[in-house]
């Protein structure tokens, strides 16, 4: 595994800015709350847009969930220079959530060349665990944020 950089502060305020703002999370209301080398936390506070028919979250909210997680745990390991794509994700759906919030905490599991490999663990406002997740993801070495390059460096 990649040894441990340490995240610049002020980067990680710009980039969750962009983040918590960008029309996907806000149609969520996904928020991403804190990052740290190889791990994400993210949260959704449950609403009715948010609800399927039978009046529980849509499998939908989970899979996003999922996938930001993985991807926010990867992500902090990862040059700062590239980005990443999701290609491959695996989820099991593990009890109804009706109302509160769900919790997702992400993990990176691999981080190699060109494809990356992290889990994440989603558990209700009570502590159950409501689903569990795997992610492929693909580094891309000219994706990136835009006005990424004017924030200053990822890494300190």
């Amino acid at each position: 595994m990649n040894e441990p950089k340490r995240l610049n502060p002020d980067y990680l305020s710009k980039v969750f800015e962009r983040v918590n703002t960008c029309p996907y999370f806000g149609l969520l209301s996904i928020e991403l709350k804190s990052l740290e080398w190889g791990k994400s936390h993210l949260e959704v506070e449950i609403q009715e847009k948010h609800m399927q028919p039978y009046g529980m979250v849509h499998g939908g909210v989970h899979a996003s969930i999922v996938d930001a997680a993985c991807f926010w745990a990867l992500w902090t390991q990862v040059d700062g220079d590239v980005g990443l794509t999701t290609v491959e994700m695996k989820l099991n759906y593990l009890a109804p959530v009706k109302e509160g919030r769900m919790i997702a905490k992400g993990k990176s599991i691999r981080v190699g060349k060109t494809l990356c490999l992290a889990e994440a663990f989603v558990e209700d406002h009570k502590g159950t665990l409501v689903a569990h997740g795997t992610s492929t993801l693909m580094i891309l070495r000219d994706l990136k944020i835009p006005g990424q390059d004017k924030i200053g460096p990822k890494f300190l």
